[in-house]
């Protein structure tokens, strides 16, 4: 929903009531992934929720919403016979949760167009009052790591199935040092809609000009990571070789709640500096969180490909899979975390 956050408002400011339909739960093939919505104020529809499957079924339901006011989860399927009339043609399942736009995710939506992290909690089930602040406290915890996705809440001993929708300021990716690799890997980052900053304390090597789209920052990179709000939607990636502050920033990353510390360098380069760490009285636990040599082994030989195998690694360390050839894993090809609809008590 919060990709249509500015088209949602522009669209409430009609005054007409808006049923707005999200995907919760998808399994097997579909073209669009969870959170994704689409919306209809009875006269015209926003957004697309499967790629154009289900669309027609799905306005259907949203007018039953806007009619009646009360929430609705439907579900299309290769098990359901109507799956194939109403367009669901590639093999997969999808619920779909249609609410009315309240005030309250109005507010939320106005957040989001702001910058700021917000998120919904829609309840697929009937909830008493006094579970509220449970379900609250979850979508905050949601919020706080930027996780959509859909559970089941125990609230005193009943399960109560939400699904949470969480958006969340760009993820930051930190880069010290100024050379060709750290400007392929802010390109290529760049693209992925990362928030860049390159940090050198060389003035001659960084500049705007060498890192278009990414914020520069010319000083001593322990002193400047000491003064910066680091949390887990930060990645670190140590790309210098400057012996003055390497294993200093290293440890200093390492201490952050930083997603992922990297580093570049040879196999007797990572040695070294695990020697220096542990004589800096660094856990072997923070240790084992460094990625060094840092990016994935896919035979990466120019800076332009070094730069797509540390992606590839942060994407990895990030969604926790496997890295391996999709043709040699099996089941969904988008693994969700949340696909099994975990308990959390």
């Amino acid at each position: 929903m919060f990709e249509l956050a500015d088209r949602l408002l522009a669209l409430g400011e009609r005054g007409r009531p808006i049923a707005v339909a999200t995907a919760v739960s998808i399994d097997g093939s579909a073209p669009r992934t969870i959170g994704t919505s689409m919306a209809f104020d009875g006269a015209e529809v926003i957004g697309s929720i499967a790629g154009g499957c289900v669309e027609g079924a799905v306005v259907g339901v949203c007018e039953e919403v806007l009619g009646d006011g009360l929430p609705r989860t439907v579900e299309y399927g290769v098990s359901d016979e109507t799956a194939f009339s109403v367009g669901l043609t590639c093999g997969g399942q999808i619920r779909v949760h249609v609410r009315l736009l309240t005030d309250d995710v109005a507010d939320q939506l106005r957040v989001v167009t702001a910058g700021g992290a917000a998120g919904t909690a829609s309840v697929l089930s009937l909830v008493r009052s006094e579970h509220r602040a449970r379900l609250d406290a979850e979508l905050a915890a949601r919020i706080a790591i930027g996780e959509t996705g859909l559970g089941v809440i125990d609230c005193d001993g009943e399960l109560i199935e939400t699904f949470f929708e969480v958006s969340t300021p760009a993820p930051h990716l930190i880069v010290f040092g100024a050379m060709e690799f750290s400007a392929a890997l802010a390109q290529a980052a760049r693209m992925l809609g990362y928030r860049i900053t390159v940090c050198d304390p060389r003035p001659l090597f960084a500049t705007p000009t060498r890192f278009p789209g990414a914020e520069v920052v010319v000083s001593w990179p322990t002193t400047w990571l000491a003064a910066q709000q680091v949390d887990e939607r930060t990645m670190i990636c140590v790309l210098s070789h400057d012996a003055r502050f390497d294993a200093e920033l290293i440890a200093a990353a390492l201490d952050t709640p930083a997603a992922f510390v990297g580093a570049m360098g040879s196999r007797t380069t990572h040695d070294r500096r695990v020697a220096s760490l542990r004589e800096r009285g660094v856990s072997e636990e923070s240790i084992s969180r460094l990625r060094s040599p840092i990016g994935l082994d896919i035979g990466a030989s120019t800076v332009e490909e070094t730069a797509v195998a540390i992606l590839a690694e942060i994407i990895a360390v990030r969604t926790r899979a496997s890295t391996l050839p999709l043709v040699a894993t099996a089941g969904p090809i988008h693994r969700r975390a949340t696909a099994e609809l975990p308990l959390v008590e």
